[in-house]
């Protein structure tokens, strides 16, 4: 099986708020919309929206053992792992392993995530 297929929408207009669901744990704080995904191997396409004043110190950083991409789409979001600020338009290809976060923001920020959960690779995982 493949992705999910959509055609155009756009999970950033006010019409579809309702579509976006909080992040378990972190209720108040963050929330995910899924924009494809296959069923199979569990990969996925998602925008993770953290919001104003979102802070995830208290819950460690993660790493997994699958390869990952992200893009920053709007806002700041801070790395504790890299002490990095990311901003609009930054991208990272996060390798199977490699720690990250935890992360807060003060303005809020949107990410879109690619995730490759069946290219398990070495690294621990979260």
């Amino acid at each position: 099986m493949s992705k999910s297929i959509t055609t155009y929408w756009n999970p950033l207009a006010p019409d579809q708020q309702t579509r976006w669901t909080p992040i378990k744990g972190l209720e108040g704080m963050a929330e995910e919309i899924t924009l494809s995904i296959d069923p199979d191997t569990g990969e996925y396409t998602r925008l993770t929206r953290f919001l104003p004043g979102a802070d995830r110190s208290p819950f460690w950083g993660k790493s997994h053992a699958y390869p990952e991409e992200i893009f920053i789409v709007s806002g700041r979001l801070y790395d504790q792992a890299f002490d990095r600020c990311l901003e609009t338009g930054d991208y990272s290809s996060r390798p199977p392993g490699e720690h990250h976060g935890p992360f807060k923001t003060d303005v809020g920020c949107v990410v879109l995530e690619v995730s490759f959960t069946n290219r398990v690779g070495s690294g621990k995982s979260s």
